[in-house]
């Protein structure tokens, strides 16, 4: 049944749904209610003094609209339990004409007792007996949430089929409601109890199909994973690492040796790498790379960002020429006969690592035998474009790397088709960074200091959340009036330049080139700066409006200081209490602000964009239900062990579910 066939959706309406990413009869029914608003009607006896509650009554006057500025106020009395009671409510002078003396209402509201007013939030017309549960959805301008409520029931009663991904022995070992039941309660509630089971009737649902993918991917690549198995010296790769000019932390070393194991045996590698910002994943990334060189395989790095992508050529362009290790870089701002002579080379073997940004899944790159593939923050690419690099060669190994900690509990479960390995401590000589919240009164101390490091010879990043304030409203500071600010604080005797996402390639790769060779002193950008960006020279970051940013962006952003053995800073400019923010004072360590910002906001931006398509549901929430989580992995990997062989036979809706798992051609 197309959406245009339920009552109600006009063609003005049908916009609206679509503003709501709102297009099909499964997507308006999944389009849950984000909260309920519980009405009970009370006696105005019992309406206690500031508390929000419903009564009813009769309408006893006409009412009168009058305009206060910009509100309007419609004033009229009520009848109820024999009190006449004095009503006003703002901007609904729009509903006058349906208020005619008479008429039975229900008013919610905070009930002024001395002064005899009852100053109401909402009027509801529906006859109410004792008390009435009402959904309240995500809106737009235009659309109310009464119209969205009667679409949604018109569209659960029109005898739709609506497929249900619980199989029929779990759902009776649980004692869930069956899907159209549960649907209609959740949109249409009578009782609060019926309402708490179909609620988890859903999100069961919900983790179960998430975790029956994780599931399914790593049976599948378990049974299905032939791949390259290398033969390299263990020797070979002692070397390299004894070559090094530093010492591998532990993690380091462990994680090496599961990568070792990985690429040497016949089972490809599928491994995700979580560190810590500055813990020295990219180093871990080159030893693989190294080892699978040595077995005569092209590799391929893809990063998120053409800053990033350049960098890591740089880097280990230097560290393989000392090896004869012939590295390439593919950027989308390379010019067409430059990308034309890069692509020749692949496909002839000419070149054994290639580095690069989205422009490595294009059409038309191709290599000549390519055998490993690695992601650098892999949470920032969709799995199409994960998969579509993969698929560039025969049986590739692959492995993701991660600057974004998140609890190790969650880690296991969430990345469940991949193996993982934990890289937390830091190199060795390495400072804690010290972290200080400021308020805007104590500007003089922030300038201070950064002068005293520029003086000793080291630089700053400044952080705005704003590249400029075009209107001149905003009460937040932007790169542009930053950078005047600056030149005036410091006399112009300092060398500042911005940096931000609407500048062209060129530009940033000048701004960018000019900071890492010192001349540039002070940075000032937004958070483009905030994964990957390795100048050791810096060694304080200044972080202007700090409550605008969340756990994980401040702590990649405080990442691109503290990279040597200087004692580094980092300042956070707020005059909002945040909690976040004394989280950052507490503690360097990621893993542990993860569970904190965990703790203050649930999932929400912890796992990166939601580009990956990961982490997209629609009722559940993991850290809530993370028990409803564990509970669905385990019943998932039983039911695919159980059911992988017979291909699903008996289960038609998995069959169809299997085809729409992004990983799979």
């Amino acid at each position: 049944m197309d959406i245009e066939l339920v009552k109600g959706v006009g063609k003005v309406t049908l916009e609206y749904l679509k503003k709501l990413q709102i297009f099909t009869i499964n997507d308006l029914i999944e389009y849950y209610p984000y909260r309920y608003n519980i009405i009970r009607i009370v006696p105005i006896k019992d309406a206690t003094l500031g508390d929000t509650c419903t009564i009813r009554g009769i309408i006893d006057t006409e009412p009168k609209v009058t305009y206060i500025k910009r509100l309007n106020k419609l004033s009229f009395r009520v009848l109820t339990d024999n009190y006449l009671v004095n009503v006003v409510i703002f901007n609904r002078a729009f509903m006058k004409n349906q208020l005619k003396i008479g008429r039975m209402i229900n008013l919610t509201g905070k009930y002024d007792d001395k002064r005899n007013q009852f100053t109401a939030s909402d009027i509801n017309f529906e006859m109410i007996s004792g008390s009435k549960i009402y959904p309240v959805y995500h809106l737009i301008n235009g659309l109310k949430n009464k119209t969205l409520t009667n679409i949604i029931r018109e569209a659960i009663n029109s005898n739709i089929t609506l497929e249900d991904y619980i199989p029929d022995y779990l759902a009776l070992k649980y004692n869930f409601l069956d899907k159209y039941k549960a649907s209609l309660i959740i949109h249409d509630p009578n009782d609060y109890n019926d309402l708490k089971k179909a609620k988890l009737r859903t999100i069961y649902e919900e983790l179960f199909i998430f975790m029956f993918k994780m599931n399914y991917l790593k049976y599948k690549y378990t049974l299905d994973n032939v791949g390259i198995q290398r033969r390299v010296d263990k020797k070979l790769v002692e070397e390299y690492i004894g070559n090094l000019p530093f010492k591998l932390t532990d993690d380091q070393l462990n994680t090496v040796k599961e990568i070792y194991h990985d690429l040497t045996h016949k089972e490809r590698m599928n491994r995700l790498i979580l560190g810590d910002v500055g813990s020295g994943k990219t180093c871990v990334a080159e030893i693989a790379m190294y080892i699978n060189y040595l077995s005569g395989y092209q590799s391929a790095m893809m990063a998120p960002t053409e800053i990033l992508a350049r960098q890591h050529y740089e880097g280990i362009s230097k560290d393989f020429s000392r090896y004869g290790i012939r590295v390439g870089l593919l950027v989308g701002s390379l010019k067409k006969s430059e990308k034309n002579k890069v692509c020749e080379q692949l496909i002839n073997g000419e070149i054994d690592v290639l580095i690069g940004t989205h422009a490595l899944i294009s059409e038309g790159v191709e290599f000549n035998n390519l055998g490993l593939v690695i992601t650098d923050e892999q949470h920032r690419f969709g799995v199409n474009q994960r998969s579509n690099l993969q698929n560039k060669g025969q049986l590739c190994d692959v492995l993701y790397l991660s600057a974004t900690p998140i609890p190790r509990t969650y880690a296991l479960t969430i990345y469940g088709d991949m193996d993982t390995s934990l890289i937390k401590t830091k190199p060795s000589g390495r400072k804690e960074i010290i972290t200080k919240v400021f308020n805007m009164k104590q500007i003089k101390d922030v300038l201070s200091s950064m002068l005293n490091e520029i003086k000793n010879g080291h630089q700053v990043y400044v952080v705005a959340p704003l590249i400029e304030d075009e209107d001149g409203n905003s009460d937040l500071n932007d790169v542009i009036k930053l950078k005047d600010k600056f030149n005036v604080a410091f006399n112009n005797k300092v060398n500042i330049e911005i940096l931000h996402g609407k500048m062209k390639n060129k530009e940033k790769d000048e701004v960018m080139e000019s900071f890492k060779n010192g001349i540039t002193k002070v940075l000032i950008s937004t958070t483009v700066i905030e994964v990957g960006v390795d100048v050791k020279n810096s060694t304080m970051m200044v972080i202007f409006n700090a409550e605008r940013f969340g756990l994980a962006t401040l702590h990649q952003l405080r990442g691109r200081v503290g990279r040597n053995d200087l004692q580094s800073y980092c300042y956070l400019l707020s005059d909002k209490e945040v909690p976040r923010l004394k989280v950052m004072e507490e503690s360097n360590d990621g893993f542990y602000i993860s569970e904190k910002d965990f703790e203050l906001r649930g999932e929400g931006d912890l796992f990166g964009t939601k580009q990956s398509g990961d982490m997209v549901f629609k009722m559940a929430n993991i850290k809530r239900d993370y028990k409803i989580l564990v509970q669905c992995k385990n019943d998932a990997k039983i039911f695919v062990e159980e059911n992988y062989v017979n291909n699903f036979s008996s289960y038609k809706q998995f069959r169809n579910l299997i085809k729409e798992i992004e990983f799979i051609d």
